[in-house]
């Protein structure tokens, strides 16, 4: 599945627009993972197990978003975003969105 930011795909060309897809995934922070930030947070630096957390997170929204495409019959994936919002205290969303299309 090819997944891009941009409206096209250089040397393919979209035959159809098949629609919205999106992935998306809730994760809270752990205790553990906040006593480390905490102390990080003291002493300054990348708070690596946010980061970590983070970046799975992403990859499980991207994952679901891609399952969804090729549900649809997609051969791609354009426009690809992501969002993050905060749903309650120390839990975050992570949604990704892009436009499934078939191409030539």
């Amino acid at each position: 599945m090819i997944t891009v930011n941009t409206e096209t795909i250089p040397g393919s060309e979209i035959e159809s627009v098949l629609g919205l897809v999106r992935g998306n995934t809730i994760r809270a922070r752990h205790v553990g993972q906040d006593i480390m930030a905490g102390l990080r947070n003291i002493v300054g630096g990348e708070i690596k197990e946010y980061t970590e957390m983070l970046s799975q997170a992403r990859e499980e929204a991207l994952k679901r978003m891609v399952e969804e495409a090729e549900k649809m019959g997609a051969d791609a994936v354009v426009n690809v975003r992501f969002a993050t919002s905060q749903v309650m205290g120390g839990a975050a969303e992570i949604l990704a969105y892009g436009t499934a299309v078939r191409l030539k």
